[in-house]
C-alpha cells in the first residue's frame, strides 16, 4: 500500500470534515451522550476494523472517543486509512434520511 501525498490527503479530507491530518496520521475525536453509547460505537467499529484488517490507534475517556489512523507499513496515510475513516463516520454519524 502506497503512502498518499499531503495534497491527496488534504483533498480526501474535504469529504471527512471531522478529521485532521498531522503527525503522518489522520485524527478525529467524537463525543457521545454517555459511556455506553461510546463503547457501543467502539464495538461496531471493531467489526469494521477486522473486516478491513486495519486497526486504529484509539482511546476512550468516558464519552469521548479519540482515533488516529495511519498505515504503519507505509509509514503514513494510505487509501486503507480513508476506507476505515469512512466506515467509522458511517457508524458514529449515520446519514439521517
Amino acid at each position: 500500500m502506497l503512502k498518499l501525498s499531503e495534497d491527496d490527503i488534504e483533498k480526501r479530507l474535504l469529504q471527512l470534515p471531522e478529521w485532521d491530518y498531522y503527525d503522518d496520521a489522520i485524527h478525529a475525536e467524537f463525543e457521545f451522550d454517555n459511556f455506553k453509547d461510546c463503547f457501543s460505537a467502539m464495538s461496531r467499529i471493531a467489526f469494521e476494523c477486522e473486516a478491513l484488517n486495519h486497526h486504529p490507534d484509539w482511546s476512550n475517556v468516558y464519552n469521548i472517543l479519540t482515533i488516529s489512523l495511519s498505515t504503519h507499513d507505509a509509514k503514513g496515510v494510505t487509501v486503507k486509512d480513508f476506507k476505515l475513516a469512512e466506515a467509522i463516520e458511517n457508524i458514529v454519524e449515520p446519514d439521517e434520511d
